[in-house]
């Protein structure tokens, strides 16, 4: 999260929310405490007489002694929790000596058997009690929090593999299909409800209990996050074709669980707890709310703040959506988060500041945050955004325009790729063709680079400039680089493909929802954060209603991408300058 909250609480609070009004505590809900986290009991004695009679040398000084499975684990220097990444090794940096190697070897081969046989006791014996089945859940859900991030990598291995499906009985009974066409319908029926049944994962019963449990849900999903670390690039399970299966498995449940019935929309304002304020503040990602006041602003007059929420996730926003309510499809996001006047208040009035419906006719969305990694790839925002539409319409009839102002992530980093290859292939003695930039945008370029090298070419100095931020405040760069930034920009999002759909993922999120590409912003974001994703570039995604269904068929079917015609002029803009460099 780039939101610093450390930050916002230190900050001057100026815009004094009901929570903070008083010094008593009891005013603020308590934070949630982790169900699943046991309270350590102290050592034993058993414990204590073996830690003293345990020989020095058999213990090295890098190890420390865990006594709730009386093994031994390396110290690590990440810090341990329920979110952080599984490293690929607990290995010190320094190497260790082969006696060390051979005691680490066979602690992580007891740490396996231990999860291997509490898995086979709560799978393969089920309790013929409801309350006793709960128990063995619970205590192994418990279990689970407790393991250190690499032992956590190993309860998942070992769940995915040997608890996955039966395959020698799954062949079995596909090989008996063809006898049973021949027995009638019901033996064929009865053999494909057999094996539809066998093809069912036993993980995927473990996860189903485990959901009907209180809090159950949320310990899925924090598990899922878990998955997700282990299979991050660079991780020694990342390829597991088992772990693989396991996760996919988890995300269709979790979508199950996830869909649109049993989610709950909800208003936050500037009266909500100070909790769940305080979660909106830490969760937004796409621009980080500063302090108190700028969280006011954000859910105050002329702005509206939505929530999903989950029954079985009290107070945890599963998706967050921040909208403006303006008399204009807004250019630049600085006019929307620093402030929420219309243009006739002053900054005076902004505490008794009082919406004018009669001005109000376009909705902007302006940030959509996921707050769950464990529900990645669990579509939501798609259904948070239409019903957001419809509460929209409900309080403003005449409300007509709706759009998007979405940032652009990769468009900088595909833009410089570009020039480095162009870059590479001119070093080696190629000959390459450039399509980015015109002959006369290379020598305005030439002209307005910081002391560019005689030594090298335009291009490897336009590569080191716009991997610094500086170019942003020169008004000659500036001015230079708006053209052919915004066709290049137009280029990646309209053209670019990955599968036949739009490369970057904003834009395959807003036209798969059936949004048209509408305009191009230049220096919609001039903060550095902005100049170093998109090069300051951002980007409407407008909604007509009566079309979105057409869009985003044609978008999801024929890979068509409804455009206005800025970008299609953009775009053919670009192809005559392919054409000409070709010719």
């Amino acid at each position: 999260m780039d939101c610093d909250t450390k930050g916002i609480l230190a900050s001057p609070v100026t815009a004094t929310h009901p929570c903070l009004r008083s010094r008593s505590s009891s005013m603020c809900p308590p934070t949630p405490t982790n169900p699943w986290r046991p309270t350590p009991s102290p050592p034993t004695a058993e414990c204590e007489r073996k830690e003293r009679e345990s020989p020095p040398s058999a213990i090295p000084k890098n190890f420390a002694r865990t006594r709730s499975a009386s093994v031994c684990y390396a110290t690590t220097p990440w810090k341990v929790n329920a979110t952080s990444p599984i490293p690929r090794s607990i290995s010190p940096q320094l190497s260790p000596p082969s006696k060390t190697f051979k005691l680490l070897s066979r602690s992580l081969s007891t740490i396996q058997d231990t999860i291997r046989q509490r898995l086979r006791d709560v799978i393969t014996k089920p309790e013929a009690s409801n309350i006793s089945a709960d128990k063995k859940m619970r205590d192994l859900c418990q279990y689970y929090v407790t393991l250190i991030p690499c032992d956590r990598a190993t309860f998942l291995k070992t769940l995915a593999v040997d608890f996955a499906v039966d395959h020698s009985l799954v062949l079995y009974l596909a090989n008996n299909l063809s006898v049973a066409q021949e027995r009638g319908a019901t033996i064929l029926l009865k053999c494909e409800e057999r094996l539809r049944h066998a093809l069912i994962p036993r993980y995927q019963q473990l996860f189903t209990q485990i959901s009907r449990l209180e809090s159950g849900v949320k310990f899925l999903v924090d598990m899922r996050t878990d998955l997700l670390n282990i299979l991050m690039p660079g991780s020694a399970l990342h390829d597991d074709p088992y772990v693989q299966t396991m996760n996919c498995c988890l995300r269709d449940l979790l979508s199950l669980w996830f869909s649109v019935g049993f989610l709950t929309l909800e208003r936050i304002t500037w009266q909500s707890s100070c909790d769940i304020l305080q979660k909106i503040s830490e969760y937004e990602a796409v621009h980080p709310i500063r302090n108190w006041t700028d969280l006011k602003r954000r859910v105050g007059p002329y702005r509206r703040c939505f929530i999903f929420t989950h029954k079985s996730m009290p107070r945890e926003p599963v998706v967050v959506l921040h909208t403006a309510l303006t008399d204009n499809i807004s250019q630049s996001i600085q006019t929307i988060v620093e402030d929420s006047r219309l243009g006739t208040e002053t900054e005076s009035d902004q505490d008794e500041l009082s919406e004018d419906a009669e001005r109000i006719n376009t909705v902007m969305f302006y940030s959509i945050t996921s707050t769950q990694k464990g529900l990645q790839g669990v579509e939501m925002g798609n259904y948070l955004i239409k019903s957001v539409v419809q509460e929209m319409l409900a309080e403003f009839p005449k409300m007509h325009n709706f759009s998007s102002l979405s940032p652009i992530p990769g468009f900088k980093d595909w833009l410089v790729g570009e020039i480095t290859k162009y870059v590479h292939q001119h070093d080696i003695g190629e000959d390459p063709t450039q399509t980015l930039f015109t002959s006369a945008e290379l020598s305005e370029l030439r002209s307005a680079l910081y002391s560019p090298s005689p030594e090298r070419s335009t291009m490897a100095c336009l590569k080191d400039t716009l991997q610094k931020n500086h170019w942003s405040s020169n008004e000659a760069m500036v001015r230079v680089l708006q053209t052919p930034l915004l066709r290049n920009c137009a280029h990646y999002l309209y053209t670019v493909k990955r599968r036949g759909f739009a490369y970057n993922p904003v834009a395959h999120f807003h036209l798969r929802n059936g949004a048209v590409m509408w305009r191009l912003n230049w220096q919609a974001d001039i903060s550095p954060r902005g100049i170093g994703v998109s090069c300051g570039i951002m980007v409407n995604y407008r909604y007509f209603l009566e079309e979105a269904e057409e869009n985003s068929g044609a978008y999801m079917e024929k890979h068509k991408i409804a455009a206005s015609t800025q970008f299609l002029d953009l775009i053919k803009d670009l192809s005559k300058h392919s054409e000409a460099k070709s010719s």
